[in-house]
């Protein structure tokens, strides 16, 4: 399910992901095992080519069990979203291209009780309204866990890229290709501040 995204014309106005309001008309919550053969089956008729197998979703659910959600309506299954939640090297990792973004190695994963550093959407597999429950995930997201982590995504589409846009990432500047950033508000330099005039340790502190 790695980079994958559907096109939505309900985000086609741009909304910052921190400011979509929530939505009483999806359901969302964590994935649990028996949803995992649903989200198979969506991922694999909506994206073409996909690779994502249930085994391989259980064992990412296990190491994690906040990292797969689930859009519902009407109970309904719609899709899901899964991340990343990478630690201080995963962080770094990202960055450099130095992790394997289908297979990620533990060493640079945030254990389930480890605040986050960086979140990275690994996979959004939806169809129809589904996506207007990302603003139920990022309320979800900005609990104590993951509120200082700001997101990362590879979009592999034009249809992703659009999508991300609209949710506010930009592309970054990494050794990583087509990598994209969203930069949470309050990690921000107000406007007056330029870069240039805070020093490099003030962005180390900011990171450990």
């Amino acid at each position: 399910m790695q980079k994958m995204f559907r096109e939505s014309r309900d985000l086609a106005v741009r909304h910052e992901l921190d400011r979509l309001s929530p939505s009483s008309a999806i359901s969302v919550g964590l994935a649990a095992r028996a949803h995992l053969t649903e989200l198979v089956d969506i991922a694999r008729r909506e994206i073409p080519g996909v690779n994502a197998t249930e085994q391989g979703l259980a064992h990412f659910l296990q190491q994690d069990p906040e990292s797969i959600f689930v859009f519902q309506r009407g109970g309904n299954l719609l899709g899901g979203i899964a991340f990343l939640y990478l630690n201080c090297r995963g962080h770094d990792a990202l960055l450099l291209e130095e992790i394997d973004l289908k297979n990620p190695s533990r060493e640079f994963l945030a254990r389930s009780d480890e605040e986050a550093s960086a979140i990275y959407v690994w996979a959004l597999a939806a169809f129809g309204r589904a996506v207007v429950g990302l603003g139920n995930v990022a309320e979800y997201l900005r609990r104590p866990r993951f509120i200082d982590a700001d997101y990362f995504a590879q979009p592999a589409t034009k249809a992703g890229r659009d999508l991300l846009k609209a949710i506010g990432f930009e592309p970054v500047s990494s050794f990583q290709p087509e990598l994209w950033s969203y930069v949470r508000p309050w990690n921000r330099l107000p406007p007056n501040i330029q870069a240039s005039n805070v020093p490099a340790r003030s962005f180390a502190d900011a990171r450990h």
